[in-house]
């Protein structure tokens, strides 16, 4: 007789899954949400079937992986070069501080100083599947706070190892730890450069040759092969797997074979994720947390608060604006998933109690829980801030863009520019005066704000001298002569691409300072005139040809004006 077990667990997994998540999702509410409950039902501590945790958690871990993998495919090493300062420096002080201030705060409750040093680092990260799976619902992960965010999460697991080293040491009182954490940085150090080296001179050779063999099940299964192999090599050098596989990713990210990596690996990752959030709901004593209510409740409330407050201010003295600062400190001030990992480790050491230890882990999931609840706030927020304060709320919001093209006014020509821009990879700012048209494309993670283009503070604020060229869309005449005026004032040798009614409108702007000019009326005429040639049997090449003619004939009266005034 065969042991039917193991199917019957994952048979109630994937039920439970099939009917939560999709009544969760048509009552507008997070699908992270429903994952947790459809493990709460499975787990333990609930009335009905239970099923085993430990099956379902060695494959939970893989959807982290899976997830940042998909990560490091949208952040190419050059973009990681150019947000260093945010990986280790924003990165860096807050992990310290919100260690620091955890721990002395527990330490003044009374935990040990040992217990309290623990509590302090497993509490200053956050959950990086839980908000990157945030990010990614809503593409927002090339967002300029998205790419922040990510950046602290980043330094976030790097900072893992040393406390992963420390644990074991804190309950050894003979034990060297400054030893100890420059041994695993070193091999920390030493993975990185391996990875990176295989990268340039095994994988990326390797991917040309599968591709050239033209077979796409052997291209997911070396998909699947790199993203595990890697998460192994930094697993044994004492970091995570999660970050392993982000460090994949980067790799590939440069490469033509992105797009057909990344739809490869999408169904893993969200079926690995969601398996990974059914495992945190299942390990929630729910009998437990409800007598313990009240002080899981404050620990909940004075953890995101203290959290986002901390990363509110680090984020304002770093530069960012006040929009961005304010959605960065709230998505960050959960718990995170490593938290269990560590509180689970720190009790069966005796470096906590278990009460301790419940406490801890049932605040950390609330806080997970309630995450998507104040990403959505965090977003409104932010909306209102933009709104009210335009370029002050984004401050330096576009520093770390180059090359980039400035869109004034996102009107109807402006939103068909931007798409064109997205589909050919180049990156865009657009600025316009509409609160709700600007409401709704922050709503989809568009690079869109509220700004005057006639406004020198607000086209610097916008990156303008870094900017590849400006496109002037808006519709009213005077406030598209004074836009043209103002940009070819602040940045005399860029580009000026300008949308005019009619001739006489594109004679002033190019006496503003345009570079070019593109006039409505004359464009519907030609296109209208080139229909009709065509239906009229005229050749294609024919028409084409005079089409170009009465284009270069018009512009050249247009240059020939601006060289005599």
């Amino acid at each position: 007789m065969h042991d039917f077990t193991l199917l019957l667990d994952v048979l109630f997994l994937l039920l439970a899954a099939i009917l939560v998540v999709p009544l969760f999702q048509v009552l507008r509410i997070p699908a992270v949400l429903g994952y947790l409950v459809a493990g709460a039902m499975l787990g333990p501590h609930t009335p009905g079937p239970v099923v085993d945790l430990a099956v379902p958690q060695v494959l939970s871990e893989f959807g982290v992986v899976f997830l940042l993998f998909a990560i490091g495919l949208e952040l190419p090493v050059s973009r990681l070069r150019a947000m260093r300062h945010y990986i280790f420096g924003l990165g860096l002080m807050q992990v310290g501080l919100t260690s620091a201030a955890i721990g002395l705060v527990a330490w003044w409750l009374g935990l040990t100083p040992e217990a309290a040093l623990i509590v302090g680092g497993m509490l200053a990260f956050s959950s990086t599947a839980t908000v990157l799976k945030l990010l990614v619902e809503r593409g927002e992960t090339v967002a300029r706070f998205g790419r922040i965010s990510v950046a602290v999460l980043i330094f976030q697991d790097l900072a893992v190892v040393p406390l992963l080293t420390l644990l074991p040491l804190l309950a050894d009182a003979n034990a060297s730890i400054p030893l100890a954490l420059a041994l695993a940085t070193a091999k920390a150090v030493a993975a990185i450069v391996v990875i990176m080296l295989l990268g340039r001179f095994v994988v990326r050779p390797a991917y040309r040759f599968i591709a050239s063999a033209g077979n796409p099940e052997l291209f997911t299964a070396t998909n699947l092969f790199v993203v595990l192999a890697v998460g192994w090599l930094t697993a044994e050098a004492g970091m995570s797997m999660a970050l392993g596989a982000f460090l994949a990713g980067m790799l590939l990210a440069d490469t033509a074979y992105r797009h057909q990596v990344e739809a490869d690996i999408e169904p893993f990752r969200g079926l690995l994720l969601g398996l990974f959030f059914m495992t945190v709901g299942m390990s929630l004593d729910l009998p437990a947390m409800m007598a313990e209510a009240q002080t899981i409740a404050a620990i909940t409330a004075a953890l995101l608060v203290g959290k986002s407050l901390l990363l509110f201010l680090l984020c304002r003295l770093s530069g960012l604006g006040l929009a961005t600062s304010l959605r960065i400190g709230l998505l960050l001030s959960q718990g995170g998933e490593f938290a269990f990992v560590l509180i689970g480790k720190a009790v069966g050491l005796s470096v906590l109690d278990g009460h301790t230890g419940l406490l801890l882990s049932s605040s950390v999931a609330l806080s997970m829980a309630v995450t998507p609840a104040i990403g959505a706030l965090a977003q409104r927020l932010a909306q209102f801030i933009e709104a009210r304060m335009g370029a002050e709320a984004f401050g330096i919001e576009t520093s770390d863009l180059k090359s980039h093209v400035l869109i004034c006014g996102y009107g109807r020509v402006g939103k068909a520019v931007a798409k064109l821009l997205t589909e050919h990879n180049i990156a865009y700012v657009a600025l316009d005066l509409e609160p709700q048209r600007i409401a709704a494309a922050r709503h989809d993670g568009l690079p869109v704000y509220y700004g005057d283009a006639s406004q020198g503070s607000v086209l610097r604020a916008a990156g303008i001298e870094r900017a590849r060229a400006a496109v002037i869309t808006l519709n009213r005449p005077d406030a598209a002569h004074r836009a043209v005026e103002a940009i070819h004032t602040t940045a005399p040798r860029l580009p000026i691409i300008a949308r005019a009614h009619d001739l006489g409108q594109s004679a002033a702007l190019t006496g503003a300072g345009a570079t070019a000019i593109v006039p409505e009326t004359m464009e519907a005429s030609l296109q209208l005139a080139g229909l009709v040639l065509r239906s009229a049997g005229v050749e294609s090449a024919a028409v084409d040809l005079s089409l170009k003619a009465y284009r270069e004939g018009n512009y050249r009266a247009l240059a020939d004006q601006k060289s005599a005034d």
